[in-house]
């Protein structure tokens, strides 16, 4: 644990889908990308190179299982992932479905806003979250491969 990262315990906003020990699933809070999620490593390593061998393993295992989560129930047209790490130093993935209507398609999520999002659209995308956590949740908590 590192003082002053807001990764290293999770917060109040987060909303922990699956715990598994070493990493946690949380399904972001954001706003225009429904079914976002970060896999979330617990111990305060900067980089997948701190990682043993096995953690390197298990933490892509859990991030590859978050994407077919995400592909099954979502439908997306595409699924990114990332780890950046530039503001926060502590590692952790985004796995994002991006789909050719949202905000910002065929820019990352960070980039330059394209469209405005069709408000039903959303709410219909963010209506599917409850069958995405309950197959999250069925992640194992020491994963050997993906789901």
């Amino acid at each position: 644990m590192k003082k002053n990262c807001i990764l290293c315990e999770p917060g109040a906003r987060e909303k922990v889908v699956l715990h598994g020990g070493k990493w946690r699933i949380i399904l972001a809070d954001e706003a225009w990308y429904p079914g976002f999620c970060r896999v979330i490593w617990a111990a305060h390593v900067a980089e997948m190179t701190d990682l043993e061998e096995k953690d390197r393993q298990e933490i892509m295992t859990v991030v590859f299982a978050v994407e077919q989560a995400i592909r099954h129930v979502m439908r997306p047209d595409k699924v990114n992932l990332a780890s950046f790490g530039n503001m926060v130093p502590h590692l952790h993935w985004h796995v994002i479905p991006r789909f050719s209507d949202d905000a910002h398609f065929p820019e990352s999520v960070w980039g330059q806003k394209q469209r405005e999002p069709d408000p039903l659209v959303l709410q219909n995308r963010r209506a599917l979250l409850p069958e995405l956590e309950r197959l999250i949740r069925q992640i194992p908590d020491k994963p050997v491969k993906a789901l």
